[in-house]
């Protein structure tokens, strides 16, 4: 009987399927803006006078808590213009005035993230 010599590995290195979480905001951030193209939507001159708009038509009010909204980011009470019906890259939902609303970041961050998050994986209320 012979001995086997050094054989070669059949399988290569496989690659991650998940990736690596990003490790601090700032990375997560540059993910998030790599990977979800129309991110860059919101930093331009069009959003930021639609984004007024929405604030000056809800007066600065959250329109599903009634929450004053006088605070600055990061603040509870800061205001957010959020899409009532999730665009998730589709343009004409993105620009739509109809699909805005005036929200605290504290109902945004949490509330508002939770129910997208449900409907995200197919579990409805």
């Amino acid at each position: 009987m012979t001995k086997l010599s050094n054989l070669k590995p059949r399988l290569g290195s496989l690659s991650t399927r998940i990736g690596q979480a990003p490790t601090d905001e700032k990375a997560r951030d540059h993910y998030r803006n790599d990977s979800q193209p129309w991110r860059a939507w919101y930093k331009t001159a069009r959003w930021q006078k639609l984004r007024a708009f929405v604030l000056k038509r809800d007066f600065y009010t959250c329109q599903r808590t009634g929450v004053l909204l006088t605070g600055r980011h990061p603040a509870p009470n800061s205001p957010v213009v959020d899409h009532i019906k999730p665009h998730r890259g589709d343009p004409e939902l993105f620009w739509d005035e109809a699909n805005l609303m005036t929200v605290s970041k504290a109902y945004h961050d949490t509330v508002k993230q939770a129910e997208e998050q449900s409907e995200i994986k197919g579990v409805w209320y």
